[in-house]
């Protein structure tokens, strides 16, 4: 499919491509990237009734907003929108401009097949017992009564997996904490970076200025570190750091440090905040509606026996994997996407120019009212294959499609599998005091300040 051939389904009768409509709202210098900052997910999601694509100002940029799954999807596909607008201009910050995440065109693709024997289906199972220890040792370290807060423990956990199984090093619980430290600040700059893209501005001596840096700073370096103990360690194991660390580039050289250091950055980064986030809106999941938790349970307990769920059982737990599915569609972690139009091409009836930047939100696909019936409910059983099969296309795409599919999905799947399933079978969950599972929008959406009770079961 290419954007040229997806048409709108409100188009009108017209000799050629028409001009976007523009949103209403904007002000004056910030544009649109007001109602971004104040409230983005209202926003984004009310975009649709105005129109297939729409036009937004972000500070002096236009924007072409997409608001429809086909457009969406042809859009993710196409070789005419590349990686690129204010998104990863935001991220080329954090990952740099030579990993897999920002990188466009022949890099990407020969990132790609250095990464991808990682992440391929026969490699999975080798991170099992990672992944059953770490869910495990969870749920002993968690202790009945007591307030846990999600997002240090939902870091932790995402980071530790991805570093033992990736990187296969010895990395301790500060390594984690630093790293977890660091992605809160950063991701939160970030997002306001892009928005209100102001950039002078941001090179001020501000307090929130020097706290991003100081985070950025400390994120890098800890990556530094990582590189520096796998090279003076003499140990080659058949991981991912190593197939980094002795891949070559498209002239038989090996790559430079740069790219292996971006390359490190996009592994322990991105993939830990989307699989935190996501861990932090299952456990509000389970506290808020505790008849999935004991449908989880029994499911568990039907599969496995009553012995300790294992990675083997993940692909046989229906329902918990259905939980998972509906929680990211509800509440998706990477909540918005941007790219760049390398030429000009029309899209469901209407002109993109060149050089344009389009925006999409994946949270306000995945909530229309128009692709899903109760649209707003909590429903795990939609994803029962009877009903699953009436979704339209690219409705719902957490790991995204084409060539910018997240190569770690089936990973990623798997370790929330396992957790969900570990957690459940245990401890029902309450909210503590002071817990706020308000959506906080950032580069990721997470629960402003989740904090939960185990209590046994």
């Amino acid at each position: 499919m290419t954007a040229e051939s997806v048409q709108s389904e409100t188009r009108h009768n017209a000799p050629g491509p028409q001009e976007p409509p523009v949103a209403g709202g904007g002000v004056p210098l910030l544009g649109h990237g007001l109602k971004l900052v104040r409230d983005p997910l209202a926003f984004m999601s009310q975009l649709r009734d105005h129109g297939d694509v729409v036009r937004l100002k972000l500070g002096p940029k236009t924007v072409y907003a997409v608001t429809t799954p086909a457009l969406t999807g042809a859009v993710a596909l196409s070789p005419d929108y590349i990686i690129s607008g204010p998104l990863w201009e935001s991220l080329e910050g954090l990952v740099g401009k030579e990993g897999v995440a920002t990188s466009n065109g022949a890099l990407h693709r020969r990132q790609r097949r250095t990464i991808q024997p990682a992440f391929r289906l026969d490699a999975i199972p080798a991170y099992g017992p990672v992944m059953e220890e770490e869910a495990h040792a969870l749920t002993e370290r968690w202790r009945p009564g007591e307030t846990i807060d999600c997002a240090s423990e939902a870091f932790r956990i995402a980071v530790r997996i991805a570093a033992r199984c990736l990187l296969r090093g010895r990395y301790m619980d500060e390594c984690a904490d630093r790293l977890c430290d660091a992605l809160a600040t950063v991701f939160r700059g970030m997002y306001q970076r892009m928005v209100v893209p102001l950039g002078p501005l941001y090179r001020l001596p501000l307090p929130a200025n020097r706290e991003f840096n100081r985070a950025l700073a400390d994120l890098h370096l800890l990556v530094d570190e990582i590189i520096a103990e796998r090279r003076a360690s003499g140990r080659n194991p058949d991981d991912l750091l190593t197939a980094l660390l002795t891949a070559e580039d498209d002239n038989g050289e090996p790559i430079g440090e740069q790219e292996i250091h971006d390359q490190v950055v996009a592994i322990l980064t991105p993939g830990s905040e989307t699989v935190g986030a996501t861990i932090m809106w299952l456990l509000r999941v389970l506290a808020i509606h505790p008849e999935h938790g004991d449908r989880i349970r029994a499911e568990v307990e039907s599969v496995t026996g009553g012995r300790p769920v294992g990675f083997d059982d993940v692909r046989r737990l229906t329902h918990t994997n259905n939980v998972i599915v509906e929680t990211m569609r509800l509440r998706p972690a990477v909540w918005v996407l941007t790219r760049w139009a390398v030429t000009e091409t029309e899209l469901g009836g209407y002109r993109i120019p060149a050089g344009a930047d389009i925006i999409y939100s994946p949270y306000a696909v995945q909530r229309d009212r128009r692709s899903y019936p109760d649209n707003l409910e909590f429903d795990p059983d939609r994803w029962l294959p009877e009903r699953a099969k009436d979704v339209p296309k690219y409705a719902m795409s957490p790991f995204s499609v084409g060539n910018r599919k997240c190569p770690s999905d089936h990973f990623s799947m798997a370790l929330l599998s396992l957790f969900t399933a570990a957690v459940a079978t245990k401890f029902r969950f309450e909210e503590a005091p002071g817990s706020d599972g308000t959506p906080r929008v950032g580069i990721t959406l997470r629960p402003e300040r989740m904090l939960v009770r185990p209590v046994l079961r």
